[in-house]
């Protein structure tokens, strides 16, 4: 178990990870982008803009200097929006240690070069170990008020998922290990495009069946594209893969979902877009995955309406209209 951690990013699931932490006694250091930001969070007590309602622990200290907050860490968490991660590691990179490990709860798909989170670390940072992932059905909102959950620790390194494992299990967060990091972290970004799709038919009362055959087929074409990107197949019948994509697309309280809603009830991808303050992973990481599609020859029919939605303006029944006439085929 790790005794030191620093969080990278000060948004939602940056802050419950340090909750989770002090309440495990580990020294736990939050560090943000915007200095004056992450004043604000130390002098409120609160995280007003990505965690409002919660009281923050006094034991969680907040570090702004770039140099500083990596002393004497033990783990290294990145808890900043997958597009971000380049630059802000590019900014860190010369205080991180080569040797610390560093585990990464973004859930994403990097535009352009189409890398995981694990992998865009790994790049800007040289490292070729210590790398890991946690995802799984996690809402932010509901960790804080310490209801039961669950996530997984993936890494290629058993022994690190296990450390991973033992330092964030709790009596309300059961975690498990896995060893495919590719499925964990792909099952992960993906779910978000689903969970747009599921807040589309929320908004405009299309259904239970409906909501339930989305669901359904959309696991069925994440786990093809995983599976020809090298993921196993079991990753995605598990807590990362089916478990964080019901927990997505049923929450209201689900960014992803939430914007899908509004489309769905009327308003233009821009306009849901605006009325969100925080990042909605599920927008950007639907160019990357229509990419990765291509490149893998790999058909994902409701990832494509959900992009033509999004970025070609189509309207929402004509899209439903063309995935209910696709070809009849065997399930």
């Amino acid at each position: 178990m790790f005794g030191n951690v620093s969080i990278i990013g000060d948004g939602a699931m940056g802050t419950v990870m340090a909750m989770l932490m002090t309440e495990k006694k580990v020294r736990t250091r939050i560090w943000g982008y915007d200095a004056e930001q992450l004043r604000q969070i130390q002098v409120d007590c609160e995280n007003k803009k990505f965690l409002p309602g919660y009281k923050l622990p006094e034991e969680i200290k907040f570090e702004a200097d770039d140099e500083l907050i990596t002393k004497g860490a033990e783990l290294m968490v990145s808890a900043v929006p997958c597009q971000f991660i380049r630059s802000i590691w590019l900014r860190l990179k010369r205080n991180v240690p080569q040797d610390i490990p560093i585990v990464s709860v973004a859930k994403g798909i990097e535009n352009n070069t189409l890398l995981r989170p694990s992998q865009i670390i790994a790049e800007v940072l040289g490292k070729t170990k210590g790398l890991a992932v946690i995802s799984g059905p996690t809402i932010a909102d509901e960790l804080a008020r310490k209801l039961p959950a669950t996530a997984c620790a993936a890494s290629t390194d058993e022994g690190l998922a296990k450390q991973i494992q033992r330092t964030f299990n709790t009596p309300w967060l059961r975690v498990y290990t896995n060893t495919d990091i590719i499925g964990v972290e792909l099952a992960g970004a993906m779910k978000n495009i689903i969970a747009i799709a599921a807040g589309i038919i929320d908004g405009m009362g299309t259904g239970d069946n409906a909501k339930a055959s989305l669901l359904s087929r959309g696991l069925a074409e994440i786990t093809r594209l995983g599976v020809a990107m090298g993921a196993r197949q079991n990753t995605f019948a598990g807590l990362t893969g089916l478990g964080d994509l019901v927990t997505t697309c049923i929450s209201p309280r689900g960014r992803n979902r939430t914007f899908g809603e509004r489309i769905g009830k009327g308003q233009s991808a821009e306009q849901a877009q605006r009325a969100t303050a925080s990042v909605i992973e599920g927008i950007t990481t639907c160019k990357s995955v229509i990419a990765l599609a291509q490149r893998h020859n790999v058909e994902m029919p409701i990832t494509k309406a959900v992009y033509q939605v999004i970025f070609k303006n189509k309207p929402l029944q004509q899209a439903i209209s063309e995935l209910m006439m696709r070809e009849l085929k065997a399930e």
